[in-house]
């Protein structure tokens, strides 16, 4: 059952965030609308834990390939957004006059400020859609409130992925780590290549709506850009700007190889129960028939999605909805999105198959640990 007990929040997403770290995932679709866990999309999880804690108007600010993503929302039904009041709002660009294509986070939220200023929320929470959680947004509220802070960002503490410190400049955006005493935060640093552990920044705000809509306003005539770099950084003496450890499980999506390696942890039932355990995931429903295991399958430690035919062998393996794994096929250590067919005879490992994807009878397809295969989106192979 969804939380009924309203929160004094609206949410905003930015479900284009971090594109360019998955650019074989993301051709076609947006950051939030990445398969995950078998039946998921990574939004899932920010718009479940918003909904769950009593979160019921929530914006979408997109900037790009965002159609996959108006499919999965539609109205907002699954998560009990589709209101007259409040609910689920998308913001294309263009959506206003003399608006053009975002540029940042700045320009994103200045291209709302007419609907920001007509909520009635005291507060705004804001997120990306990189990291898959089941966050407690009330105890982030309440911690926020209780410290009297003009801002809150959430962190982790963890070392920073290999993958995201050796990008290429160009395509790994920004990432921003925290030094923190006590609760507040000291210093703001962009793209460190520090080892160790970090104050990984989850990009996840509590903010003051009124204060929000003042300082927007402000960089935004000022031609700022970046949320955290031209307004966060050169304020952390006058704005009180603190830390918010988050402790629960995540999982962090920073490359394909980091997408392969945070669907495989999930094979592991304690990691599936730390991220689905606390409160449910929604998602949008598509009717499947049970899956099908045929005489001679063989499935071991899989996670497997509704609407699946299995006839041969597959071992730690995500099948995502509608696979299909021909008579006498081996898949191991691979992911296998949805309506992904495998055909007779295929040896497959350490694959990762986007959506409609067929590999032809007989072919053998093998990658490694450190470099799983990718193939796009309706290929045959």
């Amino acid at each position: 059952m969804i939380n009924s007990n309203n929160t004094n929040a609206l949410g905003i997403i930015f479900p284009n965030a971090y594109d360019e770290l998955v650019s074989e995932l993301t051709s076609e679709r947006l950051m939030a609308s990445i398969p995950f866990a078998g039946r998921y999309r990574m939004i899932d999880f920010v718009l479940s834990s918003m909904v769950n804690c009593g979160i019921d108007n929530i914006t979408v600010l997109v900037r790009e390939n965002y159609f996959s993503l108006l499919d999965h929302l539609g109205s907002g039904r699954e998560w009990d957004l589709s209101r007259k009041n409040g609910g689920l709002n998308i913001f294309p660009p263009y959506a206003q006059k003399n608006m053009g294509v975002y540029n940042g986070r700045v320009g994103m939220l200045a291209s709302i400020i007419g609907f920001l200023k007509a909520q009635k929320e005291k507060y705004v929470i804001m997120s990306d859609t990189n990291i898959a959680f089941n966050f407690d947004f009330k105890a982030l509220l309440d911690t926020h409130i209780a410290s009297e802070a003009d801002v809150t960002i959430a962190y982790t503490k963890e070392e920073l992925p290999e993958s995201i410190i050796q990008a290429e400049e160009l395509n790994k955006g920004m990432y921003y780590t925290l030094d923190v005493e006590d609760t507040r935060i000291t210093k703001i640093h962009i793209n460190s290549q520090e080892t160790g552990v970090q104050n990984f920044s989850m990009n996840v705000y509590v903010i003051e709506r009124e204060v929000l809509i003042k300082l927007i306003n402000e960089a935004y005539m000022g031609g700022s850009i970046y949320f955290e770099r031209d307004i966060l950084m050169p304020q952390l003496d006058t704005l009180k700007v603190n830390g918010y450890e988050y402790k629960d499980y995540i999982a962090r999506i920073g490359s394909l190889k980091g997408y392969f390696d945070e669907n495989m942890r999930l094979l592991d039932d304690a990691n599936l129960e730390a991220l689905f355990g606390r409160n449910p995931i929604y998602t949008k429903i598509r009717d499947d028939n049970p899956t099908r295991y045929m005489k001679g399958a063989s499935a071991k430690n899989v996670m497997v999605a509704d609407g699946c035919v299995i006839e041969g062998e597959v071992e730690n393996c995500v099948l995502f909805r509608g696979v299909k794994i021909g008579k006498g096929a081996k898949v191991k250590n691979s992911i296998l999105m949805q309506d992904t067919v495998i055909e007779k005879g295929v040896e497959a490992e350490y694959i990762i198959t986007d959506k409609k994807v067929t590999v032809s009878e007989g072919k053998e397809l093998k990658g490694t640990d450190t470099f799983p295969v990718f193939v796009a989106k309706k290929q045959t192979v």
